[in-house]
């Protein structure tokens, strides 16, 4: 009987996130009938990033910082028919890889009677924020409504896509910031975005060092200024100019 390999490829965006990476890989490396490949790859971390995803056995690229140039890399240099592409700072919940297997059989059910071929959707988590504050509640209903009634996840949800869908919406964009909102806006037009059924819970550190809805207002902001064409590299350079200011107002 023939060995069906695992059909996903994982690309991981990571800067400076050894002290979380860890956890997401040993959430990654429960699923191995689902799994088959695993990489991270570094943004010129100035921590051990690289060395604990080594250590912990998944393949590691080096990149310049950015996102988006990250995920693309790692999209060009991986195989699998199926990739996820996280951040790093994320946790699967338990139940994840059921729900994943789950949308994997449905999209190859749904064959396209022209193309005699699975009718490819993309997937997205459920977000969670790993944060107490109450209000962070509201924020991830306003998420997954949004997600549902606009089609609109962003990356911090995850992204699972067939790697044929990807390349005809014309892969991940090489930039900086946004790259989330410029894929999604291109897969839109290719298929449906569906939910799958399960949460990703990513960090909360951000939201508590600047505030739930200060938080939110900046990131509505940086949409807005995207929309109207402010270049990704100066978004880029007032967000993360911003995270540095965050960092260092965190207690130690």
């Amino acid at each position: 009987m023939a060995v069906i390999p695992p059909p996903i490829a994982v690309v991981i965006a990571a800067r400076n996130e050894a002290p979380r990476l860890p956890l997401l890989l040993a959430d990654l490396a429960a699923a191995p009938q689902l799994v088959g490949e695993i990489l991270v790859v570094d943004g010129a971390s100035d921590d051990a990033t690289a060395r604990v995803a080594a250590l912990a056995g998944a393949a590691v690229r080096a990149s310049p910082p950015g996102r988006g140039r990250q995920l693309a890399l790692g999209v060009a240099s991986t195989a699998c028919p199926w990739l996820l592409l996280l951040h790093a700072d994320a946790r699967l919940e338990p139940g994840w890889d059921r729900a994943v297997k789950a949308a994997l059989e449905q999209n190859a059910l749904q064959v396209d009677p022209q193309a005699d071929q699975p009718m490819d959707a993309s997937w997205y988590f459920d977000l969670a924020i790993a944060a107490g504050h109450p209000a962070l509640r509201l924020v991830e209903l306003a998420v997954a409504l949004r997600s549902r009634w606009r089609q609109l996840p962003y990356g911090d949800q995850g992204l699972l896509v067939p790697r044929r869908l990807l390349a005809r919406a014309g892969g991940v964009a090489p930039i900086p910031l946004m790259e989330d909102l410029e894929l999604v806006l291109r897969l839109r037009r290719f298929s449906q975005l569906r939910p799958l059924g399960a949460r990703l819970q990513v960090d909360g550190r951000r939201w508590q060092a600047l505030g739930v809805w200060q938080t939110a207002l900046a990131n509505a902001r940086l949409r807005r200024a995207w929309r109207r064409g402010i270049p990704p590299e100066a978004l880029a350079a007032r967000y993360y100019g911003s995270e540095v200011l965050q960092r260092r107002s965190l207690p130690r």
